[in-house]
């Protein structure tokens, strides 16, 4: 197999509206893999995202490349065999659709204690692909898709780069500028940690707690909430906007070009920070008066009050009522650790999760 633009690695409904969109959208010639273990879903995202190029009349071409993503060897061997410009990790041992659902006491600590219940199955397969990407010597681009709010900061403890991640806060900086409340055109520019995205999908009579800071044309709103009455999203993971989200960003990183927006995660910081791509590096791009050590700040605020934080040791902290739910059910792993340790913790965070999805 020759040399890729984009690698997406994973082929779940993220990985296939990535695909598609960048089947639809794609203005330059560009060549991408789609990597996992499922075969004939491997094949259908590739035969279904160049109908869609062919449909749309772009040059985005795609290939797909077999392999079980958590063998131990796989993320080099996927590497040497496709050699992406940029790698687009979108697999993972936890799916985000735990979110919209109920039943067992798993489903309940995590809808109690937040989604950072869940962040070692996302930075599992993403730390091995960093780790991967580092070793290999070789200039690329690494997109985690994973809980990048919290995830990305993990990534970057263990020494391994990460330009960003995807969604979170560009699914609450893309419908605010889509507000009927926003003219056509307006510069839009949003803080955001993912967890101030909940409030959005009940409806407006119900919403509240922590809301994004935004900014319409320079000018910071006061009253989120009712500005953005209209806006609705989904109880479910809105993937027709997170997943869409990235594909000018990695298209524009695929072909050296330039790029403004919004992202989690960027370079491995805690939250969501509206940015810009230039000669390949992301940088934040704040609104004026905003310093850098203040945005960083109010981001990491919210894993502090409750959810998981990584000292400048490598410690990995549990805090808040994640903490006290994990210490319900198991007190060694609710002290957190270091994250050197991150394979064998997870292992043992996954035997929980088994656990707890039998108990009601």
């Amino acid at each position: 197999m020759t040399a890729c633009d984009i690698l997406v690695s994973g082929t779940g409904g993220f990985a296939a509206r990535i695909a598609f969109d960048i089947a639809a959208t794609a203005q330059q010639p560009v060549n991408i893999v789609i990597a996992g273990r499922n075969r004939s879903r491997l094949d259908w995202l590739r035969t279904a995202a160049n109908a869609r190029a062919a449909i749309f009349g772009r040059s985005a071409r795609f290939g797909s490349f077999a392999i079980d993503l958590l063998e131990p060897d796989a993320a080099p061997r996927l590497l040497a065999a496709t050699q992406p410009r940029v790698v687009v990790q979108a697999a993972s041992i936890q799916t985000s659709q735990v979110i919209a659902q109920s039943g067992n006491a798993w489903t309940r600590l995590v809808a109690e204690g937040g989604l950072s219940a869940t962040a070692v199955f996302q930075a599992l397969i993403s730390s091995r692909v960093a780790a991967a990407i580092t070793r290999a010597g070789r200039p690329t681009a690494f997109i985690n898709c994973g809980f990048p709010d919290v995830v990305n900061g993990m990534i970057t403890a263990q020494g391994h780069a990460v330009a960003c991640g995807m969604g979170n806060v560009a699914i609450l900086s893309n419908v605010f500028a889509g507000s009927a409340s926003v003219r056509p055109g307006a510069a839009v520019k949003t803080l955001a940690h993912y967890q101030t995205i909940a409030a959005w999908r009940r409806p407006p009579a119900e919403r509240g707690g922590p809301t994004p800071r935004v900014w319409v044309d320079g000018a910071e709103v006061e009253d989120v909430f009712a500005r953005f009455a209209d806006v609705q999203l989904t109880p479910e993971p809105a993937i027709e906007i997170s997943g869409a989200s990235g594909v000018p960003m990695m298209l524009a990183m695929a072909s050296g070009g330039d790029w403004r927006g919004h992202v989690p995660g960027p370079n491995g910081l805690p939250g969501g920070y509206p940015v810009a791509l230039c000669a390949g590096k992301v940088t934040l791009d704040l609104p004026a008066g905003v310093s850098a050590d203040e945005a960083v700040a109010w981001n990491r605020a919210f894993e502090e009050r409750n959810g998981l934080t990584v000292e400048a040791d490598g410690k990995v902290v549990y805090t808040g009522r994640l903490r006290e739910g994990l210490a319900a059910h198991d007190a060694e792993l609710a002290e957190g650790f270091h994250i050197a340790d991150l394979e064998t913790v997870c292992t043992k965070m996954l035997a929980l999760r088994d656990r707890l999805m039998a108990l009601p």
